[in-house]
């Protein structure tokens, strides 16, 4: 294959991966938009609305597991398209729903489903395409998290004024649906043995050096590795997601007006993108353990001075763009770490495990900080929980040591 033709085939990989990772940003990180128009035609009160997100993020983490098994098995294209209609068929039957049991089976537990499907197969799919630069390749496919709630909530916000929020369940639905079968149809994994031209591994078993292979899942499972990520995993999800879902609340609270409150959440969202990317680049130079470390330690000080800079919006908006950097950098950190550990074989099964951590940190880092604030009368509780869980994590990136390679 002539070198230009091979990077343009490259390329398409990486544009499944920000077509479904945009898909599963809009599905997720735009939520709080429909909170106003329900709350007002229902009566529902706030908590039975986030019910339905906590179930979404939390069936969204879980089903990446199978979802990567099965990427493993029949390859990520049909996973994805598989996705791509059950996302669909859920998030359109929200647009009909009159119960809130109704809204959490449809958006909660189909469209939540048809998410994960979606979401971890071009994750596991653009790093065998890139081998000379996998960091950077897996935040391409992880952009779109970003870029879903930055373009969705201005579109459905407007769709809600002028029409009505069943609309935007309904053609959201669709067009969700349809953005997620064209990322299906750019995905396919490498031919095996399959490498740049001109790129060779570092470690190929040549010169008297023994020949290494991948950690089957099983392996995987066994190593205490795998679980200290986990943690990590869950740690930087918790405090990242208990900041997303209140960090308009805290500046409110704190004085500001809802449009300053606002403006940190956009922020969070426009760095939170920009990083999948950019942290990739740096990755793939300095490594992906020492960007860790430095990410959770601004994180575990960007939690601390959360609280007091609540008072001063130019403050609160600074500080909710480095939260926002950091968050994001995890989605193109963890996948590269757990490929560059335990290898490409079966990075779909691997992955989707690690990624559950997401999953149960999405369903309790919101509500443990609506807790902590309702019995506590402010968010300064809850924003040192967010503090000490990000600094278990830099704590983890002291103490954990690459795994040793396995002889072939």
């Amino acid at each position: 294959m002539e070198k230009g033709r091979e990077r343009y085939y490259r390329i398409i990989p990486l544009a499944g991966g920000v077509l479904g990772s945009t898909t599963c940003g809009a599905l997720l990180y735009a939520w709080s938009v429909f909170i106003r128009p329900l709350n007002a035609e229902f009566g529902w009160n706030r908590a039975d609305i986030a019910l339905a997100f906590a179930i979404a993020c939390l069936f969204f983490g879980l089903m990446t597991f199978p979802a990567g098994k099965l990427s493993d098995k029949i390859g990520p294209r049909s996973v994805v398209m598989m996705g791509a209609f059950i996302l669909g068929a859920g998030f359109i039957s929200s647009g009909f729903i009159n119960y809130k049991w109704q809204l959490y089976l449809s958006y909660g537990v189909v469209a939540g489903f048809g998410g994960g499907l979606i979401y971890l197969p071009p994750i596991a799919t653009a790093p065998k395409w890139w081998p000379d630069r996998r960091a950077l390749a897996t935040g391409f496919s992880v952009v779109g998290l970003g870029l879903g709630s930055f373009v969705m909530a201005p579109v459905a916000t407007y769709i809600i004024d002028n029409f009505s929020w069943r609309s935007v369940f309904i053609y959201g639905g669709i067009v969700m649906s349809a953005m997620a079968f064209i990322s299906s149809l750019c995905l396919k994994n490498p031919p095996a043995g399959w490498m740049p031209a001109g790129w060779k591994p570092k470690e190929n078993g040549g010169n008297n050096q023994p020949a290494y292979r991948d950690y089957t899942h099983e392996e995987t499972m066994r190593m205490p590795q795998f679980w200290l990520l986990w943690a990590a995993y869950f740690c930087g999800a918790f405090a990242g997601l208990m900041v997303i879902g209140h960090i308009a609340g805290h500046g409110t609270d704190s004085g500001l007006s809802s449009m300053e409150a606002a403006g940190a959440a956009s922020w969070l969202a426009i760095t939170n993108a920009i990083s999948r990317i950019l942290i990739g680049g740096i990755a793939d130079r300095f490594g992906t353990k020492l960007s860790f470390f430095i990410i959770f330690s601004l994180q575990t000080a960007a939690m601390l001075l959360l609280f007091p800079s609540g008072k001063l919006y130019w403050a609160l908006w600074a500080v909710s763009a480095l939260i926002g950097w950091n968050y994001g950098s995890m989605f193109t950190l963890f996948p590269a770490i757990c490929l560059n550990y335990f290898g490409a074989r079966e990075q779909g099964s691997n992955y989707g495990l690690l990624f559950t951590a997401w999953g149960i940190a999405g369903f309790s880092g919101p509500f443990v900080g609506g807790y902590l604030k309702d019995t506590s009368g402010t968010y300064l509780a809850p924003f040192i929980v967010a503090a000490v869980m990000v600094g278990i994590a830099v704590f983890i990136f002291m103490i954990i040591k690459e795994p040793e390679k396995m002889e072939a």
